[in-house]
């Protein structure tokens, strides 16, 4: 799991409370007074603690017999292509298109399965990109690394607190789902959700073949 904040804290709760064995969490943030609005993981003690620290306190506290790996900072190059590689499932909890289209890269050329979700004020998608099946679409596909999606974070834009809570909670229902091989998953869909109404939507997304990174000559390899 990439990202302890508003989608990872309740992420990480409910793939515990599931009875995943070995959770890996990476963030490199102290817990911030702010966050205490959407990261439900935290409490006001947990302020000025690095998120990972107070993250893997609270899992232990729910369920002793978790084993949580904290990593307190960025995933990059080398550390992320060996963390994706012996992972069964990523999840992608970040809040920037910068590492959304690294660990995109790094779970391409690893062959695994990545959930992706993103929250922004009352908008919010989840999407399942599984490279083990042929054809499968990735995250660049999607939005392309080259293209000008306007960067949005919760920490300048807000986002609903609640919507937070449901879209880690989607992204914990996958992961548990290609875990266990239970049932359909979101693969090659995109699942947008609208709040405000509420609404909720499911795209089909295809694979791109001019992608740069799962196409026929993919960039990462």
């Amino acid at each position: 799991m990439v990202g302890a904040g508003g989608l990872g804290c309740p992420a990480a709760l409910y793939l515990a409370a599931s009875g995943v064995g070995r959770l890996t969490l990476a963030d490199p943030d102290q817990v911030d007074l702010t966050n205490l609005q959407r990261q439900i993981l935290y409490r006001t003690e947990s302020v000025g603690r690095p998120k990972v620290e107070a993250a893997k306190a609270a899992l232990h506290a729910m369920n002793p017999e978790v084993t949580v790996r904290a990593l307190q900072k960025r995933l990059e190059n080398a550390d992320l292509a060996a963390l994706v590689d012996g992972a069964d499932v990523v999840l992608d909890c970040s809040d920037n298109f910068a590492t959304r289209h690294a660990l995109n890269r790094a779970c391409v050329a690893a062959g695994k399965p990545l959930v992706s979700g993103a929250a922004i004020r009352f908008d919010a998608q989840v999407a399942v990109f599984d490279f083990r099946h042929p054809g499968a679409p990735c995250y660049a596909c999607l939005y392309p690394e080259a293209g000008e999606t306007e960067e949005l974070q919760c920490s300048q834009m807000g986002v609903f607190a609640p919507l937070a809570g449901v879209v880690g909670a989607l992204q914990a229902m996958e992961a548990v789902k290609l875990l266990a091989a239970a049932g359909g998953t979101l693969n090659g869909r995109l699942l947008l959700v609208d709040a405000r109404i509420p609404e909720w939507r499911s795209v089909r997304v295809n694979r791109d073949p001019a992608c740069t990174v799962c196409g026929p000559v993919p960039a990462s390899r």
